[in-house]
């Protein structure tokens, strides 16, 4: 993708759009339900900011290392995505809970840290560092995605606590990572089938 500006835009909004139904998401907003919201906002954009660098770092080292070719980022990037999905049907989600800090902001960037370590909107971000070559404005794209999702997530957190059923969420989660899955899976094989913008 040559256009930064596209390129931004589908960063943002992809990373966005799964940090909204991400587990993360809710867990900001169960903190921010007996934190100070402003404490969780910030410990979580700052856990945002240095997983969204970790992401960018590891997708151009992965480009280079694959010679520039995308190919096998994006099909590898699938795979993990539906591994991923595998994982949360088949692990219980009392085995995947990440220990917390003392502080609310503490307790923020510690519990986002961990949960976002590997994570679909992590994972995702270093398939877009590696196929989009511009790290900058993925990186951008993808810590401001992350950070106002924070911060709707405390906002909501603050004013209504957590109301979803965790396994409501968890099956919608599931469905969307394999639907991205097979889709980057395609996007590996068959890159014209998309815009050439896109690919």
């Amino acid at each position: 993708m040559n256009d930064p500006l596209a390129a931004f835009v589908v960063v943002f909004a992809v990373v966005g759009g799964f940090e909204l139904l991400d587990r993360t998401n809710f867990a900001l907003i169960g903190l921010a339900a007996k934190n100070p919201p402003i404490a969780v906002w910030a410990g979580a954009a700052a856990a945002f900011a240095t997983t969204s660098a970790i992401a960018v770092l590891l997708g151009a080292a992965f480009l280079d290392l694959l010679g520039g070719n995308v190919f096998w980022l994006r099909l590898g990037g699938g795979i993990l995505l539906l591994g991923y999905a595998g994982y949360l049907r088949l692990v219980p989600e009392s085995e995947r809970r990440a220990p917390t800090g003392r502080s609310a902001l503490s307790t923020a960037f510690l519990l986002i840290f961990l949960l976002e370590l590997g994570d679909t909107t992590m994972v995702l971000t270093i398939i877009f560092a590696g196929a989009f070559d511009a790290p900058a404005v993925v990186f951008l794209a993808a810590a401001s995605a992350l950070a106002l999702v924070a911060a709707s997530a405390a906002l909501i957190g603050s004013q209504l606590g957590p109301r979803v059923p965790p396994a409501v969420l968890e099956r919608v989660v599931i469905g969307v990572l394999c639907v991205v899955g097979v889709f980057t899976i395609i996007w590996a094989l068959a890159p014209g089938a998309f815009p050439a913008w896109l690919a």
